[in-house]
């Protein structure tokens, strides 16, 4: 199974509680899942990571430079696919508004879509069934699609990640 990361599973990780100057054998241990095609990052999604808005500069965008050839996904879209994401997950008649409010989520779907029963979406969005249009969540339009789509703290429990450090007193 391939795991396809959204730019939240990185940023957050390292935000929230994985920093990567704090817990280095997370980032490392992707980075590894990276380099044995288990896990790896869409090239818009990687965009949207090292090319952040001013406000958003943070190590991850260094960190994922560095290991650029072991988590890139090395595939183009389909257009055809995006196309279809786009239009039957979130509506066919989107505005620029919503369109830009969507992001590169479609990209990120139609990755998994070209083989969804060998790949998967890991992504930190939450599940809102009742949203509409540009207010879709991905784990919702990963469903109507039939793709699995994991919290990150699923994802490190489905490939056991773990660390060797003991806490002494």
């Amino acid at each position: 199974m391939l795991d396809l990361l959204d730019a939240n599973v990185l940023i957050d990780a390292n935000r929230y509680y994985y920093p990567i100057e704090r817990v280095p054998e997370f980032w490392e241990w992707l980075a590894d899942l990276g380099e044995w095609v288990l896990t790896k990052v869409p090239p818009e999604i990687y965009d949207e990571v090292v090319n952040p808005p001013p406000a958003r500069q943070d190590v991850v965008v260094e960190w994922l430079k560095e290991h650029r050839n072991a988590l890139l996904l090395d595939e183009e879209a389909q257009p055809a696919l995006v196309a279809r994401v786009t239009e039957a997950g979130y509506a066919n008649d989107l505005d620029d508004v919503e369109i830009e409010k969507i992001g590169r989520d479609p990209f990120l779907i139609a990755y998994a879509l070209v083989a969804p029963q060998s790949r998967q979406v890991i992504s930190n969005e939450r599940s809102r069934r009742s949203a509409t249009r540009a207010n879709r969540k991905v784990p919702d339009v990963c469903a109507d699609f039939g793709i699995v789509c994991y919290h990150t703290f699923r994802f490190i429990q489905e490939r056991d990640f773990r660390t060797d450090r003991r806490v002494r007193r």
